[in-house]
């Protein structure tokens, strides 16, 4: 039996969730994989708790159900203790790090508490768009030059492999177009306008559903996609692309009454990324809001729905779908990639 020792930094839907779904895993990772993943560290935005000898991932996640801080955890808990401390003062083997999107303040924390942990030989998981986004190959040079492994599998299109099956499987392509729809509540929203609710009204429905949050501008002007768009293009058509590079349009731009017309001619809306391969090896990057007939792939997709195709030269044309109720895949994938790297 191998211990993993681990520290998660951000306790949000995806945190919170996945802790409330490791201990379920527990007996499955014994048996199938010889693994104990012990959580020895967590932090929120109010505090964290350590302690080597383990934290119980349910009581952490009971704590952030009642509105607590993980810095009230009996004993171990420190209020005002910050994620970046805890990785500098923590003694684990991987660092799960999924505290909130933050482009506006370059990444952070996010992005320090990465550096810091490859920097002290540990492992990185996160489903975190906004490290990638800002440092993605300053931090895989980082990661090669500390012997250390960097997955980032949840940071595109939530529980989809996305990330693995294309930076995997199409090994030895030439990725001649990406085309996805990497985030759920902007087709989630735009259907709902086909079904004429107002505005206002879709967005309170996707709120109370879970799958917006905040004002909604990230995701409803295109910015989450495009930031997707930025990590899928990097990781599998190796383009060194930034959000500079990609034409966005969000759906703030589509009337209503242009939803509705598309619903009537049998067409679905949806906020696509597209990479298209150029002349000169580059790729021209867009996300744009489209009706799409139902014989593309993404023309009969769901509510809950998100995708990725591939064309290639030699693999042909990949589709992958996920449906997602609720953010649990999504959480989850930080299991998938730790997994991938000690399985």
């Amino acid at each position: 039996m191998q211990t993993i020792r681990y520290i998660l930094v951000g306790l949000g839907n995806l945190g919170r969730r996945f802790c409330e779904v490791i201990a379920e895993k527990d007996a499955l990772l014994r048996e199938r994989y010889g693994l104990e993943l012990l959580l020895v560290g967590a932090a929120d935005s109010r505090g964290a708790a350590y302690d080597t000898n383990g934290l119980d991932p349910v009581h952490v996640a009971q704590l952030k159900q009642a509105g607590d801080s993980v810095a009230a955890y009996p004993g171990v808990g420190r209020l005002g203790w910050d994620a970046l401390s805890l990785v500098e003062a923590a003694d684990a083997d991987v660092l799960l790090e999924a505290s909130p999107v933050n482009l506006t303040q370059g990444a952070e924390p996010g992005l320090s508490c990465i550096r810091t942990a490859m920097r002290k030989g540990m492992h990185v998981v996160t489903p975190n768009k906004g490290p990638l986004v800002v440092a993605y190959r300053e931090l895989h040079a980082l990661a090669k030059a500390q012997g250390v492994k960097l997955r980032f599998d949840g940071t595109v299109a939530g529980g989809l492999p996305a990330i693995n099956l294309g930076a995997r499987d199409l090994r030895g392509a030439v990725v001649e177009c990406i085309e996805a729809v990497p985030n759920l509540v902007t087709g989630y929203v735009m259907d709902l306008l086909a079904d004429g609710v107002p505005w206002d009204e879709a967005l309170a429905l996707a709120r109370d559903e879970g799958v917006l949050e905040g004002d909604g501008s990230w995701d409803l002007e295109g910015w989450d996609a495009a930031a997707k768009l930025v990590i899928l293009a990097n990781a599998v058509a190796d383009f060194p692309a930034t959000l500079d590079d990609v034409t966005r349009a969000g759906i703030v731009t589509v009337s209503a009454e242009a939803l509705v017309a598309a619903r009537r001619r049998g067409q679905c809306y949806r906020l696509l990324a597209r990479a298209e391969r150029q002349p000169d090896g580059g790729y021209a990057l867009s996300v744009t809001p489209m009706p799409l007939s139902p014989d593309h792939p993404f023309g009969r997709l769901g509510r809950k729905q998100m995708g990725v195709v591939y064309t290639t030269d030699i693999y042909g044309v990949i589709t992958a779908i996920i449906d997602e109720p609720n953010p649990i895949p999504s959480a989850m994938t930080m299991l998938r990639d730790v997994l991938d790297i000690y399985s």
